[in-house]
């Protein structure tokens, strides 16, 4: 079969801004073949219609045992013995294994166990901001808003919805979120890649101990060391599916955050229009969630077999790739795609996919999201970006957008609840 020249799609000026790539591709047509900055090679799905379509296609499976031997060759995965070890988790399974391990922790994030927790969320959320630095009268506060608050809400409400003990709360080093980030074979930085894998595999072992020495518990974490222990979950199950709550569970909302942070700060009478206005935010969260998901890409799928996918020709065992941010933009859906418009109905985003991989988060990331807007923009008055947009660094993740740093500057506090 003839391949086309895949398409790069890496580099600091794609990551600060894939839409103006994602216009072109959508105009060429539903499916592109791209590289990865590993080497790896995928299909890249663009168009709302044919994304929708194919996160519902049942001939696309999510086992990495689908891959065929190009793609195991430079996929940009977890090195063994993690990979065998962290990868089997619910975003590599397919049914019936992915509905019998799926059905093990959706009662943990249903809407209304988050709806019972939300106010201890929003202390939380006032209790970070209570400790960030105060603006004498007359004068603006500076802080780094990822440092301070993005990469620790979501983690604290997390540790919260699973019943992750105080101790290992604390312990957890957020450095070990960098495992989403992988980096190929041969990169100078596999070693330290490697090391974060060592880290955060002793961390879980240590938690899974510490949970079957309590016994009796009921919160998520102590059910899933039960089912462990009766047999309905492996050990390479249960490990995994603690990476995948610890890690895919916060990450993505800490740059949820900074993504929308940003958005509202290049358009301020949005902003401002929250600020005052905070009846508005829960369709705000939904425009926000399309206008730039942090979910930019999903993880592989595999064809079985050589097939036909939206009029291209896909040898079986490449990985297929949907690009939720180019279907988010998707004209032919959105009316005025590239324009934030918050109050924005209907509004059928594909922020958290669709179809059997539906996020089972999705109802948590949408309060945390919703918190955290509403806190920041109360307790932090006249927030403004601390430093030029062109200089926010965007992470290098394949799969996801966010910023690393935000720095901002605001006036005196405003009160808590």
């Amino acid at each position: 079969m003839h391949l086309p020249e895949p398409l790069p799609l890496h580099g600091a000026d794609y990551k600060r801004d894939p839409y103006p790539l994602y216009t072109e591709l959508r105009a060429r047509g539903p499916v592109h073949r791209v590289r990865f900055p590993s080497g790896v090679c995928a299909w890249l799905v663009t168009g709302y219609e044919a994304a929708h379509q194919t996160l519902n296609d049942p001939r696309l499976g999510k086992h990495h045992s689908r891959g065929n031997a190009a793609w195991r060759a430079r996929a940009s995965i977890m090195p063994e013995p993690q990979h065998s070890q962290l990868q089997v988790h619910l975003l590599h399974q397919d049914p019936p294994r992915h509905t019998d391990m799926r059905r093990l922790i959706t009662d943990a994030f249903t809407p209304r166990r988050v709806a019972e927790l939300r106010p201890r969320f929003e202390r939380l959320a006032d209790a970070l901001l209570d400790a960030l630095p105060p603006a004498a009268p007359g004068h603006r506060a500076s802080a780094d808003l990822v440092e301070t608050f993005a990469a620790r809400f979501p983690f604290l409400v997390l540790a919260e919805v699973v019943g992750l003990p105080a101790e290992f709360t604390e312990r957890f080093d957020r450095d070990w979120g960098k495992v989403v980030q992988p980096v190929g074979p041969d990169d100078p930085g596999r070693p330290a890649y490697e090391a974060r894998l060592r880290g955060l595999q002793g961390y879980i072992a240590d938690l899974v101990r510490h949970k079957r020495q309590e016994g009796g518990g009921t919160d998520l974490l102590s059910r899933l060391v039960a089912a462990r222990d009766e047999g309905a979950l492996s050990g390479a199950e249960l490990d995994s599916m603690i990476f995948q709550l610890l890690v895919a569970g916060q990450e993505p909302v800490t740059n949820q955050i900074t993504t929308a942070l940003t958005a509202l700060l290049r358009h301020p009478h949005h902003l401002a229009a929250l600020r005052d206005a905070p009846a508005l935010l829960p369709r705000a969260v939904e425009e926000l969630l399309r206008y730039d998901s942090a979910f930019e890409l999903t993880t592989w799928r595999f064809l079985a077999e050589d097939a036909e996918l939206h009029g291209t020709r896909v040898p079986a065992g490449d990985s297929v790739i949907v690009s939720l941010c180019a279907a988010n933009r998707d004209p032919a859906r959105f009316p005025a795609p590239d324009t934030l418009d918050l109050g924005r109905t209907p509004n059928p985003h594909l922020a958290f996919g669709h179809g059997s991989h539906f996020c089972p988060g999705a109802a948590l990331a949408r309060a945390e999201l919703h918190i955290a807007l509403e806190t920041l923009l109360r307790r932090l008055p006249d927030l403004r970006l601390a430093v030029p947009d062109s200089d926010l660094d965007w992470i290098p993740a394949v799969l996801a957008r966010g910023v690393s740093a935000l720095p901002i500057t605001y006036g005196p506090h405003g009160e808590a609840r």
